[in-house]
């Protein structure tokens, strides 16, 4: 041993055999960083960069109907598709003028979707929209055939309505003015109790009401209300509101509302008869018990909102005149609550079946009442 090499042994240095070899030029290098032949490894270069998963497609989202389109429905063509249709939709709402062609086409488009949507699914709701998406198409297609002159099928039924012409329909409009102008105590069951008592009371001033019709209207406490209005000067009662809510069929409690007592200083309002005015209230009273209204247990506010919208379509169920919308002032001053609670209003009566394809947009609220309802409606002449 050299004295180099021995001192370099002796302090615990790197021997020759200690340092890796070099690889050959062009040899294979394995994922140990072995060359080929037991060869030593080999250290990686430094400064590769580490290759990255490329990032996941955001899944896209959409809403159609009051329903959020979920992001991982299978197929995908379906959820597309839906996305889509919800979009037209709106883009609809936001035309100048209507196009009945093209609002066929989209309903029939999604009575499919939502056909496939509820097979895929198995909810019934859904099947039950793709019933709703169908029957408007069928009424968009006759307006549209209406409106060129190609005339309707011979065999289709006209809608049979409570109320059965537009001198009627109009004194219910009248009626709903008058309440919503002259409402003695604010929020929507004090405008809803009025509604109805006017209704009962409307020729004469005085009426016959019973328990059972308040127990009907969704009050949170209609006791409370009754003395409310009796406190303020605006109803009359023989008894108490207790012996009202009480009272039954056979025995009913005969109402007083001073205002509308002929012979005053004010003129009376109304110039119906007595069977109108019967046909009135028995029209509102339907309304406000419909069996899905009265089943869902719903509030005295979706139930005044049913009457008021049903006194304010079109021959078809569209709301507003030939279906452009109801703007929301006129539909706030009917139902007095806030836009956020109009909202939750209307995806009630959704819910119930009563609208369809609602939307609320800044200035207007937009959809059509279902064919299930259509005998309710006083359509705008």
């Amino acid at each position: 041993i050299t004295p180099a090499a021995g001192s370099a042994a002796a302090d615990g240095g790197p021997t020759t055999a200690d340092r890796p070899g070099a690889a050959a030029v062009g040899s294979p290098l394995f994922s140990d960083g072995r060359s080929p032949a037991g060869a030593p490894p080999v250290s990686a270069p430094r400064g590769v960069p580490v290759p990255r998963t490329a990032p996941a497609r955001r899944r896209q989202r959409g809403k159609i109907a009051q329903r959020s389109v979920p992001p991982d429905l299978r197929p995908v063509v379906l959820r597309d598709e839906l996305i889509d249709l919800g979009n037209l939709f709106r883009t609809y709402q936001r035309r100048t003028e209507p196009d009945l062609a093209v609002l066929a086409d989209l309903h029939e488009r999604k009575a499919r979707a939502f056909t496939t949507w509820a097979d895929v699914t198995g909810d019934p709701e859904l099947r039950e929209e793709a019933g709703r998406a169908e029957q408007a198409a069928a009424t968009a297609r006759m307006q549209h055939r209406h409106r060129t002159g190609e005339g309707a099928d011979e065999d289709e039924a006209a809608v049979t309505r409570l109320l059965p012409g537009p001198a009627q329909w109009e004194h219910a409009r009248s009626v709903l003015a008058h309440v919503a102008s002259h409402a003695p105590l604010p929020g929507p069951e004090a405008r809803l109790l009025t509604l109805m008592l006017t209704l009962r009371t409307a020729r004469t001033g005085t009426g016959n009401f019973v328990g059972q019709d308040l127990a009907g209207l969704g009050l949170t406490d209609p006791e409370v209300l009754v003395e409310q209005l009796t406190g303020c000067g605006w109803l009359q009662l023989p008894g108490t509101a207790s012996d009202l809510l009480t009272s039954r069929p056979e025995n009913p409690v005969a109402v007083t509302v001073p205002s509308l007592v002929p012979g005053g200083d004010d003129p009376v309002p109304f110039d119906f008869g007595k069977k109108v005015r019967a046909k009135l209230s028995g029209w509102a009273q339907r309304v406000v018990s419909e069996k899905k209204l009265r089943k869902g247990k719903a509030p005295a506010a979706v139930r005044l909102l049913a009457l008021t919208l049903s006194s304010r379509t079109d021959h078809d169920g569209q709301l507003g005149a030939d279906g452009e919308g109801i703007a929301l002032e006129s539909v706030l001053a009917q139902v007095p609550v806030d836009l956020s609670e109009l909202e939750d209003l209307v995806d009630r009566l959704t819910q119930a079946g009563w609208l369809t394809d609602a939307v609320v947009t800044d200035s207007h609220l937009t959809g059509r009442l279902t064919e299930r309802v259509l005998p309710f409606t006083c359509p705008l002449v």
